[in-house]
């Protein structure tokens, strides 16, 4: 999520004319900011409607949120146009309305087992030929949507499995519900880059935006702190993600996390690296950027490691494919 690249005034105005560089280099970083601005909304329905947050590591969110805090001290100390602090700031907040929706529902559902290992304590144990029944039932409802869907996928190959009916059906069903989800993702992508297009090209005509001017060097006047805290936003940007990789890992599963939420992280990174590019290779502006680039490009490896375990952890759970798509 790393704003240092934008610098320079922002005149209102007509359009001033443009090197095809300079335009790729606006459109990409438009693309990149939209990217970051919806980035955690599918996050949030996920978990809304799961009603939990089991599968999204709080480290995770924690070291990004100091990322996120580190790029805003960075930015103002940078003197960045009061747009992009701003953005900056929106940024911490929507950290901060996840984390706290994780903690709400972490803290709801812990004391939701509490009282129902409280009732299962105090009451007498049936005949025992039921309690089994009895406690894969309650289990299941304490466990949420996610182990749900676990339970009755087991339930469904411990019958025998593919011949029976209701397999077929259901097997219809996944795959139905995995194309739609496969296009509600790709068309959600493309009404990103749509969007981040629309408003970089209104921006250029009403003069808003200009491109960033280049030192004779190749450089940027960039104070010395705030390029110190661009590299601690790039190290915790780059360390996020390993506690999050390392808990689907243990777990075997990625059910809960939107795949959605890390299409867009990859994007974001992906053009706000290329838009830094576009703008100038030259040697003192690439080593300038140097922290901002290692941040987005470097974290787009760990994005990849996460495509691959949600597509290793499907395919070890057919029935749960659907959350790949």
């Amino acid at each position: 999520m790393s704003l240092l690249l934008a610098r320079g005034d922002m005149p209102a105005g007509n359009s001033v004319p443009i090197t095809p560089r300079e335009a790729a280099s606006g459109l990409l970083g438009s693309i990149s900011l939209t990217c970051w601005i919806f980035l955690l909304v599918p996050q949030l329905i996920e978990n809304y409607c799961n009603g939990n947050a089991e599968a999204i590591s709080l480290l995770f969110l924690f070291v990004w949120f100091i990322g996120d805090i580190t790029n805003l001290i960075g930015g103002a100390w940078a003197g960045l146009v009061p747009v992009i602090v701003a953005i900056a700031v929106y940024f911490c907040i929507a950290d901060g309305v996840l984390i706290a929706q994780c903690l709400y529902y972490k803290t709801r559902n812990a004391r939701r087992e509490g009282l129902l290992r409280r009732r299962r304590s105090s009451t007498v144990t049936p005949d025992p030929t039921t309690p089994l029944l009895g406690r894969r039932f309650s289990d299941t409802l304490e466990r949420g949507p996610a182990s749900r869907r676990r339970s009755m996928a087991s339930q469904r190959s411990g019958r025998g499995g593919h011949g029976h009916p209701d397999d077929a059906l259901a097997n219809i069903v996944e795959n139905e519900v995995g194309r739609s989800a496969w296009m509600k993702n790709f068309s959600s992508v493309l009404a990103i880059c749509v969007i981040g297009m629309a408003g970089w090209t209104v921006a250029w005509q009403t003069g808003v935006w200009k491109p960033a001017p280049k030192e004779r060097d190749g450089g940027v006047d960039m104070a010395a702190g705030a390029q110190v805290l661009g590299y601690i936003s790039a190290v915790c940007y780059l360390g996020a993600r390993l506690p999050q990789i390392y808990k689907n890992y243990s777990d075997k599963s990625c059910e809960g996390l939107s795949l959605l939420f890390f299409i867009l992280s990859l994007m974001g990174n992906l053009t706000y690296g290329a838009g830094i590019l576009c703008h100038s290779t030259e040697k003192n502006y690439v080593v300038t950027n140097l922290p901002w680039l290692i941040g987005s490009l470097g974290t787009m490896v760990e994005d990849v490691v996460i495509f691959v375990q949600f597509r290793l952890y499907a395919e070890q759970s057919p029935q749960l494919t659907t959350a790949v798509s």
